[in-house]
């Protein structure tokens, strides 16, 4: 069964080095497959970062421009969703630094929290939200680029330019931040019952 999957993956890697090829010398068609086949990744990633739908799908344009006007720089066609990614969370990053406030609610979460009674728990995707939203933009980053996209702590560091050791300080200082916000968050429901 190994054997199986690992050929998939091997045809499937396959197919992205020739669309990264073919998009290089030019052919757009090649570049839109590769582009659609990571949109919903992008989107997810800057919705995270940003919060806002209306954002994320801006910084889904910004990212298929910039990746379109720089397939040529791609070394190794391979790690070509890596490198998108990588233009979609620099993208968000930007569009944060220009807003220079926190990240809004949006209505319908507003709503939904003030619909909620004493009670009722707030829906989970609530509290891993705040949750992330407490870390510094630098601890967010490493936190998706690790267990979101499974990507490795020396990849993570190698994409965000930064020293491997300085890459594992930040994923262990942002897991322990979570982990003590965590154990707050439970204390205080614990002390409430």
């Amino acid at each position: 069964m190994r054997l199986i999957v690992r050929q998939v993956k091997v045809k499937q890697v396959m197919g992205i080095i020739e669309r990264v090829k073919k998009a290089q010398q030019g052919d757009e068609q090649a570049y839109l497959e590769l582009f659609q086949q990571y949109e919903a990744d992008i989107y997810r990633t800057a919705y995270v970062y940003l919060g806002s739908s209306e954002d994320a799908l801006d910084v889904v344009q910004e990212t298929a421009y910039k990746s379109y006007k720089a397939i040529a720089t791609v070394k190794e066609p391979q790690y070509f969703k890596t490198w998108l990614i990588q233009i979609a969370i620099g993208c968000s990053i930007d569009m944060l630094r220009k807003r220079k406030k926190e990240v809004q609610w949006s209505p319908d979460l507003l709503d939904h929290l003030a619909a909620v009674k004493d009670e009722e728990d707030i829906p989970l995707s609530v509290s891993l939200r705040d949750l992330i939203d407490y870390l510094t933009a630098e601890e967010k980053h490493v936190i998706l680029l690790r267990f979101y996209y499974d990507i490795t702590i020396r990849e993570a560091a190698e994409m965000m330019g930064i020293p491997l050791g300085t890459g594992k300080t930040l994923l262990y200082r942002a897991l322990k931040k979570l982990r003590m916000r965590v154990e707050e968050g439970d204390s205080r429901e614990f002390k409430s019952n």
